[in-house]
């Protein structure tokens, strides 16, 4: 079996971090979402990957690289337009040959793996299984609708009046019948061929789709709101562990990991929290849920469930919270009344908040 990860895309939701970086290396918890994404290919046992790339494909490649780290081996796939996941399994048909195949979208977030799932179509004879989890507001998604067996009767795409509350999360296995449909179906109106139309042509052929229900926490981390809560959720579970220096007078508490290099010197922390390696905190507080990326500097700053990224530094500020920071960005402190501030900063900005 293989895998085929979708990490092209232009990650509108989250611009403008995503002007310069790729959406699917955004850390959660100092790791990128792609690397959980990728650990967990491996983990079910599948090793042969194709990774679709876009604008971004030269970042995710030096993320990567072979796969070798992750005991995969990578072959890129480059696609020259976002044009929809049925035409990333189009232009991977020399890479998948006739081999089943999970797909897996690169910025989906999955605490407890895949490896049900790809057991679980291994044993089947389905030409397809999808992921999918119930969620309170369907008609924001891809719906499934099952038969009495747990077939997939019929998909509806952010429906306004949805059959059910099943979303369809984007991790799909395939048999080798899928090639035969994404050459079959015609573009939506959006100009993509989408994968749910090659599955409904599935469905209406009379082949065999199932369901699988997530049996853990999944989200899309394409918004502020759900990169924070995956990092919230990976942080809960982190241990605590102490690679760096700490000064006699500061105060650690809860979970918190410092990385090599990085200092903390008259500062609280209060986990759970995950500085990285060479930061420096000074004269700060770090509050729960908030992960502070490798050689940035805090100092005479307050910081809580927040990501701040790799060279940032974050000056003066007194309340800094629900903020996604991201690479190489400077945030100080200009002159006037207190406030709490929340942002989503590109990378190489510069910003003055009253603070």
């Amino acid at each position: 079996m293989k895998a085929l990860v979708l990490a092209g895309g232009r990650g509108t939701r989250l611009r403008p971090l995503t002007h310069t970086s790729a959406k699917q290396l955004v850390p959660v918890a100092n790791k990128p979402v792609l690397y959980y994404g990728l650990e967990a290919i491996r983990d079910a046992g599948v090793t042969s990957v194709g990774i679709i790339t876009g604008d971004t494909g030269a970042e995710v490649r030096e993320a990567v690289g072979d796969g070798s780290r992750f005991g995969l081996d990578v072959t890129y796939i480059p696609q020259d337009a976002p044009l929809g996941l049925a035409h990333c399994v189009l232009i991977a048909r020399e890479f998948l040959a006739d081999d089943p195949f999970v797909m897996y979208l690169g910025d989906n977030f999955l605490v407890g793996g895949i490896s049900d799932l790809v057991d679980a179509f291994r044993r089947g004879s389905y030409d397809a299984q999808i992921l999918l989890t119930k969620v309170a507001e369907p008609q924001f998604y891809g719906v499934a609708e099952l038969g009495p067996a747990g077939e997939i009767v019929a998909l509806q795409e952010k429906p306004a009046a949805p059959r059910s509350d099943l979303a369809i999360v984007g991790v799909y296995s395939f048999s080798p019948a899928i090639h035969e449909a994404v050459r079959a179906i015609r573009p939506s109106a959006r100009g993509e061929l989408e994968i749910t139309d090659a599955i409904q042509w599935l469905i209406g052929q009379g082949r065999s789709v199932q369901s699988h229900m997530v049996s853990g926490y999944w989200k899309d981390t394409g918004r502020l709101q759900d990169l924070l809560e995956c990092n919230r959720m990976v942080l809960e579970s982190v241990e605590p562990a102490n690679r760096g220096t700490v000064d006699g007078l500061s105060e650690i508490t809860g979970r918190v990991v410092i990385e090599p290099g990085a200092v903390v010197e008259d500062s609280v922390l209060r986990g759970p929290i995950v500085v990285g390696a060479d930061a420096k905190i000074q004269s700060s507080y770090i509050g729960p849920f908030t992960s502070i990326g490798p050689r940035c500097v805090v100092q005479d700053a307050e910081v809580e469930y927040s990501i701040v990224l790799d060279d940032s530094s974050v000056h003066g500020v007194s309340r800094l919270a629900h903020s996604l920071i991201g690479r190489n960005v400077e945030v100080s402190r200009a002159e006037g009344t207190p406030n709490t501030y929340g942002l989503m900063v590109g990378d190489h900005s510069r910003i003055q908040v009253r603070a």
